[in-house]
């Protein structure tokens, strides 16, 4: 008989950057095995560990503990310069902790998916961009579901590699060339580096479905650690201004391996107010100098790309959309202290579009861009909190507001962040 269950899925509950690697990093202690699931390079976790900081853009956040298990799973693109670039620094700061495990399945993002991806963001032209990061995580995933990518597995026998990019290259050239206007690439430069990627690889690779379902079976616990957020996910974000991977609680099974009947908690990371980067719509988007403010106390700006991300209130209807979409059990509420000294706090509690006022979140995309948000002010707070211990030693009106958010969303906060260290974490039964 099977050990019971101990798997935690974490998910963003907005458009990302709510400070997901963070709260992975202070689970981190308890956890067994981190696993990565979808996206790939273009999503950057930010970890402060005693004043140190370490960005990750493609590796899990367990990755500064010794003797855990990380796993890259299928359902993640796998970017071989990025994966060695990180390693290699864990090496040389002597931080490479963790046993390090990467699936064969994992599709490997390849120098003409980024040479598309700016390709075609600069074709769409002024006012239909999506805003993507360049990385060519959406045409190595168009790659993927047209059966014309390389697989990990691909990159280790130089044979198969050869015989596959031969064509595959082949029918890039010709959209470089023909549709772009640009020299084609030649084969030996994209053949040999991927050759030598995947002699180096080689080393990491194993079976992660297998290992994930001994450790599932055994009662380890598990930590399916997601990036970007629900908002931006492929089917149910705000299409089309969205990344190319399922980002919502359902996304991590079939990037994993691991079964529905798996899961045991679903933790969504909400940002105390609300943030994007890129393109799209962003009803509660505050233009004016507090939004200016939120962003220079926050640090708001990408781990990835270093641009500046568009800065807001929090929206109570998107909320209620995402904890409904991945069936949310708790909340870690991230940067409170953030909104030290913001005066009044703005919540958006519904929406009004020509005279009608609703509460739901829209379902298309036009709708989301032609909305207008109806606040609520609720008191804000000047002492600062991020030295606070405890939910009691919390101001009063920054109790209020956590209690607040619990009313609205009808999902517990177990977890309040009050600064950008580890430990400054107040922990309400995580």
């Amino acid at each position: 008989m099977s050990a019971k269950k101990n798997v935690d899925l974490l998910v963003g509950a907005q458009w990302g950057d709510e400070g997901k690697g963070k709260v992975v990093d202070m689970l981190g202690s308890d956890v067994d095995v981190f696993v990565r699931f979808q996206g790939g390079a273009n999503a950057g976790h930010t970890v402060i560990t005693d004043g140190q900081k370490t960005v990750f853009h493609l590796l899990p956040s367990g990755m500064l503990y010794p003797g855990k298990l990380c796993v890259l799973g299928n359902g993640l693109v796998l970017d071989p310069e990025q994966f060695l670039a990180e390693t290699g620094e864990l090496f040389a700061k002597g931080q490479d902790r963790a046993r390090l495990a990467v699936s064969p399945h994992a599709h490997v993002v390849m120098p003409y998916h980024k040479m598309l991806d700016k390709l075609q963001e600069e074709a769409r032209g002024k006012g239909r961009k999506i805003g993507t990061t360049g990385r060519g995580i959406g045409p190595c995933y168009v790659d993927k579901y047209s059966r014309s990518g390389l697989r990990v597995e691909d990159l280790i026998d130089a044979d198969i590699l050869r015989e596959r990019l031969t064509y595959i290259l082949d029918e890039k050239n010709q959209i470089i060339t023909r549709l772009y206007n640009q020299k084609p690439l030649a084969f030996d430069e994209i053949y040999e580096p991927a050759r030598k990627w995947g002699e180096a690889l080689a080393p990491y690779v194993d079976d992660t479905r297998a290992l994930l379902r001994r450790a599932a079976d055994e009662g380890k616990h598990i930590l399916l650690e997601g990036a970007q957020a629900a908002l931006l996910d492929i089917d149910h974000g705000t299409y089309p201004y969205v990344t190319s991977s399922s980002t919502s609680a359902a996304g991590a099974f079939t990037g994993t391996g691991l079964a529905p009947n798996d899961l045991t908690r679903v933790i969504a990371v909400v940002k105390a107010y609300t943030t994007r980067v890129g393109e799209g719509p962003f009803p509660t988007e505050d233009f004016t100098e507090m939004g200016e403010k939120l962003r220079a106390n926050g640090g708001e700006f990408g781990a990835t790309t270093g641009r500046p991300r568009r800065c807001g209130w929090l929206d109570v209807p998107a909320l209620r959309y995402s904890m409904e979409l991945n069936g949310a059990n708790v909340i870690a509420l991230t940067k409170l202290d953030v909104l030290t000294g913001m005066g009044g706090i703005k919540v958006c509690t519904a929406y009004e579009k020509d005279g009608t006022r609703f509460t739901s979140w829209p379902t298309d995309t036009r709708t989301l861009s032609e909305i207008q948000p109806v606040y609520e002010t609720l008191p804000g707070w000047d002492d600062d909190i991020t030295n606070c211990k405890s939910f009691d030693e919390l101001p009063a009106n920054a109790q209020a507001y956590v209690k607040y958010i619990e009313s609205a969303l009808n999902v517990p906060v177990a977890l309040i962040g009050v600064g950008a260290d580890r430990n400054q974490t107040i922990n309400r039964g995580m």
